[in-house]
């Protein structure tokens, strides 16, 4: 099962966690990524590509499955306006032994972040400037590629 969201209300972990735990699997690896206030970041805003966001998470997702035999694969993604501590990207692999789990997790959240079509602005002090993209996350995914 691969369950696929970017949507701009909260992310509910109770809920996610519940459609990962799928029957018969032995490990369910999770990642939650979190507004970090860095240099006082006030704000956080997330705009995205809507279906070709969702087009290439799911092919992310697609690859973990056939990659590692998994079970289930999730991503859940928000846009829109997020502050300091609030939840932005929720990740579960499930699979039957924690090795695979614990691989495609780090998979997908690797894959997402340089696949997936997001543009960051961030406001700090009143004024909003874009984020670009770091070198440390396209070396992140790139070690998927090379394997």
């Amino acid at each position: 099962m691969i369950h696929v969201v970017v949507q701009r209300g909260p992310i509910d972990l109770a809920v996610e966690m519940a459609r990962a735990e799928v029957a018969g699997a032995g490990a369910v690896a999770t990642f939650t990524g979190l507004v970090r206030a860095d240099d006082g970041v006030e704000t956080l805003e997330l705009e995205h590509y809507p279906g070709a966001t969702e087009a290439a998470l799911l092919g992310v997702a697609e690859g973990a499955v056939t990659r590692w035999g998994l079970q289930a694969a999730t991503i859940v993604h928000r846009v829109g306006p997020m502050g300091p501590g609030e939840r932005i990207v929720f990740v579960a692999a499930t699979a039957p032994h924690r090795g695979a789990a614990l691989e495609a997790c780090a998979y997908l959240i690797d894959r997402l972040k340089t696949d997936a079509p997001f543009w960051k602005r961030e406001t700090r002090g009143g004024a909003a400037s874009w984020v670009e993209a770091r070198g440390a996350d396209d070396a992140a995914a790139a070690r998927w590629r090379a394997e």
